[in-house]
């Protein structure tokens, strides 16, 4: 495809395609005008040769109903120029085609292609041309070729007429000298195709401030392929208020231009959109014009590249040669006007005042001035005039560090020296005869203002502006507008007296800038060889007093490299203190931008809206005045007095001067040295490192349970734990993660918690290894980042911004649920499931944010789980899914069999074996379930010797057995002499009973032992068997005979 230019297009800027079909009609080399041509050629000939009666011949055609183009380049390189009848012309007699340029002939800057011969003229006056480039600086509205596409997010389910919040409204907007991106978050693409003959280039400008949205920019193929030049797509951040420059080489062929935006929006403050201007793509084949200057430009000679601003005061029309100047009493124009203004009738909006620097006398007059460029009338109905200048009131004394040394302007104390800046004024209130009188003591009183600092002491550097009557000499101050010049020149901040305030400025989206440059910052001489800690700070004081969208910015740019914004705060804001720590020795610019509106206005509405810093106070900067003084170590075999730096971790005592080092488990204050209050215990469960700048745990905790110590040992998470939580979505269906790293314990107190502005595909690694500038990564205990998946924006890799420092200083560890003002409720996680309590880890950031005065803080609490392996599972609160409730104190579950305490002597028990063959084993086995890790192993099974069982068992057998025969053998014994006895007891019965009529016998008779007496015994009382056998035994014995009672046959009576 082929570009021509011919005409000025209102919006397409500079040029447009040297060969680009015009009207809508289709390109010369398309069938339809190879037709049309060929249609033409037939219809003249018809016309000459066959005269008809109904159709009188065309008219021959002249130069202008006729243009030039070129056809299709052929293989060899080589074109045709052919006439093509113009627009609802019908005429006879077209010139013959000719053999064109080669095709890739172009024409220099200030030249175009005169068509009829195809040689290179130069431009006229009022037009201009870029020979084989085309540019584009008009955005009142798209120019033509230009394209918006917003995109869905993949990750939002259903139709899209069902999707709230949609991106059909969002698209790049056309801002007059420059187009501005999206607000929102979602992702656009600003679309331009080229066709180039030959090798060239592509440049913009640009402005891009915020990372919360991601700017690339990338040319493709026509066949939608990413071209190798656009290898590195991000674009560069840029400072507040400057325009950075981006080029890319183009290949011959067509070129996509994709400028693309995606906008992070994850709470309520919208992003600040990129601006883009000034787009240039050289490489086209040939300009086949010269154009007219915009309105409000002009070129004056011939063989112009480009058309010059006009003046203010002054306007132009289209094609202008020069600009034509207002009417000066009663029209205006900016910078680059189209026409004039009348100017309005002055208001209190229109002027502004001023201190003038203190005379001789100690005195400041209160001037009054118009803002400049002056556009309003003192001379019109309802104008008011300026106030009247000259009030004098009495000068403010001089900052701390600085003096009066009887001229006008307060100085800078000598080194060594130090003064509070409040005594200056006091001696030349007097009349003037008395200043004469006392010339030489008011000299000497106020050389003597700055005192030495008494021996053992050392000025205390820094700056502390708290007086504003003059800007500092290290301050500067500045105006910018991005889409215009009105306020360039123009002081951006004013000085009040007790406070410095935001200036009017040209308009209400102006940014009015204050600087303060400080070439670095160093320790006091006596903590030189403190490392790890802070090097100083810069607070300061203000409010802000808003009606609109107004927005105060804090930056620091640190070696002039990048300025980040720091923080921001935006509306009215009550007076309040803010603090930035310095940690690094560096070069610093910090810098207060004040934006009354972001929106686009040509007037000053709310100029009333203001800005106003009370004082700020930066310490330890290398060239920096003392407000005091501070007390700081001698040598012990010094005589004089200065100071030396005492060693890491080393007090100054007080009652020598000497340096001591602080006690174990203390840290030494960064704020101060001097006696041993200067060192401050260190939370429960931590320690100190070896320089004594910061207290740290070592990954050991102790713990003392119902008299049973509990040893924990967190090593193996020392290294960073990560969770990532989410996924979330904004309003516009953008899912985002939130990526957390945490660092636990360990590694001397260092920060090993990285996170990163992923933006450019760097990895962490490589950051690490880079420059220690990079601003975009930050080091912590905890950090958090924001992760954009990559399906959800269509990147090819998932993106990461948002990077916060969630802690930056260790408070300690415990069992408790609180320390330091952090409590962690019962009801955040779920209650444990082992009697064995978890261990707490507390930390917090050292740096406040508007929403978090007091800063961040951190809690981890550490949970014994035997059945979460390595380094465990971490997990945040269900009913704050973020990780925080309040956006200040966040909490984390970290689950792990490493976070069990150390196994003890009562995490197991004994199981003791059978006795075989003479020994014993016994096995030691854990207790069920085991709520602890590493500590003392299972003792060795033991091996012992026993008794054996059968042996005894035997024995007892034997004599059981030999028991029951003895007691069987003696009751059959006993049992056979019972009998006997029995039969012959009742043998002596019968007896008896035979011999009824003989006289009776004794009435008793003794049978010795051993008798066979066969008469039947009747014993005379009836004895057991034991009693009986007792009887027996008695009588064998004892040898007695044993008396029975016979029976007889006699009638009882005789």
């Amino acid at each position: 495809m082929l570009f021509r230019a011919r005409g000025p297009v209102r919006g397409r800027g500079w040029g447009r395609p040297a060969e680009a079909p015009r009207r809508g009609r289709s390109p010369p080399w398309s069938p339809a005008w190879i037709c049309c041509w060929a249609l033409a050629g037939c219809q003249a000939a018809w016309a000459g040769d066959l005269p008809s009666s109904s159709s009188r011949p065309l008219p021959p055609c002249q130069e202008k109903d006729y243009h030039f183009e070129y056809t299709e380049c052929d293989s060899s390189g080589s074109r045709w120029r052919v006439a093509i009848p113009n627009s609802a012309v019908d005429c006879s007699g077209l010139p013959d085609p000719v053999r064109g340029k080669e095709c890739t002939f172009s024409c220099a800057s200030g030249e175009y292609l005169e068509m009829k011969n195809q040689v290179c003229s130069k431009c006229g006056e009022g037009t201009y041309s870029l020979g084989s480039g085309i540019k584009f600086d008009e955005w009142d509205e798209l120019p033509a070729g230009f394209s918006n596409i917003a995109t869905f997010m993949d990750t939002v389910v259903g139709p899209s007429d069902s999707r709230p919040d949609g991106c059909n409204n969002s698209s790049w907007i056309p801002r007059g000298n420059y187009i501005e991106s999206n607000r929102d978050d979602c992702t656009v693409s600003l679309i331009y195709a080229v066709h180039l003959k030959k090798s060239g280039y592509v440049f913009f400008e640009y402005q891009y401030v915020d990372n919360n949205i991601f700017f690339e920019f990338f040319i493709q193929n026509d066949q939608c392929q990413e071209m190798d030049t656009t290898t590195d797509k991000w674009v560069k951040l840029t400072d507040n208020g400057e325009w950075g420059s981006h080029s890319v080489m183009l290949k011959s062929g067509t070129n996509i231009l994709y400028w693309r935006t995606t906008g992070i929006l994850m709470g309520s403050k919208a992003v600040k959109p990129v601006l883009v201007k000034n787009i240039t793509i050289e490489g086209v084949a040939y300009t086949s014009e010269c154009f007219p200057c915009k309105p409000g430009t002009f070129s004056n000679k011939p063989g112009s590249f480009n058309c010059q601003v006009c003046p203010r005061n002054t306007y132009s029309e289209k094609g202008a040669k020069e600009c034509i100047r207002c009417k000066d009493d009663s029209q205006f124009s900016e910078e680059g006007s189209s026409e004039c203004t009348e100017r309005p009738p002055c208001t209190t909006k229109d002027y502004f005042q001023i201190h003038t620097p203190c005379d001789e006398e100690g005195k400041t007059q209160i001037m009054y001035k118009w803002i400049e460029p002056k556009i309003c009338r003192e001379d019109l109905t309802d104008a008011i005039r300026l106030p009247p200048s000259g009030e004098k009131k009495d000068c403010p004394p001089c900052n701390p560090g600085f003096y009066n040394n009887g001229s006008s302007s307060c100085h800078p104390c000598p080194p060594g020296t130090f003064s509070d800046g409040t005594k200056g004024w006091w001696i030349i209130s007097g009349s003037s005869s008395l200043r004469r009188t006392f010339k030489h003591a008011f000299c000497s009183t106020f050389a003597a203002e700055c005192r030495p600092c008494p021996a053992g002491t050392e000025p205390a550097l820094g700056f502390e502006y708290k007086w504003w009557n003059v800007l500092p000499g290290n301050m500067k101050t500045s105006c910018f507008n991005v889409g215009n010049s009105k306020c360039d020149g123009m002081n951006g901040w004013e000085v009040a007296g007790d406070h410095i305030q935001s200036g009017a400025g040209g308009s209400d989206n102006d940014y009015l800038i204050l600087n303060l440059h400080i070439p670095g910052f160093k320790p006091p001489t006596s903590m030189t060889g403190a490392t790890g800690s802070e090097l100083g700070r810069i607070t300061f004081v203000f409010e802000t007093l808003c009606s609109a969208d107004c927005v105060l910015y804090f930056m620091v740019d640190i070696n002039r490299k990048s300025t980040n914004v720091v923080e921001s705060w935006g509306g009215t804001k009550e007076k309040q203190a803010y603090t930035h720590i310095i940690f690094k020795n560096a070069t610093f610019t910090f810098t207060w931008a004040f934006q009354r509106t972001n929106q686009g206005q040509d007037n000053r509405r709310f100029i009333n809206d203001m800005v106003k810093i009370y004082s700020i106070t930066a310490t330890n900067a290398v060239d920096g005045v003392a407000s005091s003084c501070r007390a700081c170590a001698l040598g012990s075999e010094q005589s004089g007095s200065s100071c030396v730096p005492c060693p890491p971790g080393h007090y100054i005592e007080k009652e020598t001067n000497q340096c001591k080092e602080c006690p174990p488990d203390t840290y030494l204050s960064i704020h101060q040295v001097y006696g041993k209050e200067a060192c401050i215990p260190c939370g429960p469960g931590s320690k100190n490192n070896q320089d004594h700048s910061v207290c740290y745990s070592d990954c050991f905790f102790y713990h003392e349970k119902e008299n049973q110590s509990l040893h924990y040992d967190f090593s193996n998470l020392s290294s960073v734990g990560s969770l990532m939580n989410g996924p979330s979505f904004t309003s516009k269906g953008t899912k985002y993660f939130h990526f957390f790293n945490i660092s636990l314990c360990g590694h001397e107190g260092k920060k090993m918690a990285l996170c990163t502005n992923n933006i450019t595909d760097f990895t962490v690694k490589e950051i690490v290894a880079g420059s220690d500038d990079y601003t975009n990564l930050v080091g912590a205990f905890v950090c958090q980042s924001t992760i954009i998946p990559s399906e959800s924006k269509g990147f090819r890799a998932a993106l990461s911004s948002q990077s916060i420092i969630l802690a930056d200083t260790f408070i300690g560890v415990t069992v408790e649920t609180t320390l330091k003002n952090i409590n962690i409720k019962e009801d955040m996680f779920p209650v444990p499931t082992s009697q064995i309590p978890d261990v707490h880890f507390f930390y917090k950031s050292s740096t406040a944010t508007t929403s978090c005065i007091n800063g961040r803080s951190t809690a981890v609490k550490m949970r014994c789980n035997p059945t979460k392996s390595g380094a465990g599972v971490i997990s945040v609160p269900s009913k704050c899914p973020a990780g925080t409730c309040d956006g200040c104190t966040f909490y984390f579950l970290w689950e792990s069999a490493e976070a069990c305490p150390l196994c003890t002597e009562h995490d197991f028990h004994e199981i003791e074996g059978a006795c075989k063959r003479g020994f014993q084993e016994t096995l030691y086995v854990w207790n069920e379930p085991k709520w602890c890790i590493k500590g003392i192993s299972l003792p060795e099974k033991k091996l012992a010797t026993c008794e054996t069982v059968d042996f005894w068992l035997k024995v007892g057998a034997g004599v059981g057995a030999f028991t029951a025969v003895l007691l069987v053998a003696l009751t059959c014994y006993f049992w056979k002499k019972n009998q006997k006895l029995e039969y012959k007891y009742s043998k002596l019965v019968m007896t008896t009973n035979s011999k009824e009529c003989e006289l009776p016998a004794a009435d008793s008779c003794a049978i010795m032992e051993g008798e066979d007496n066969e008469e039947e015994v009747v014993y005379s009382n009836k004895q057991s068997l034991l009693g009986k056998l007792k009887s027996l035994a008695t009588k064998e014995k004892e040898d007695h005979f044993e008396s029975v009672q016979l029976k007889t046959s006699r009638s009882p009576n005789i």
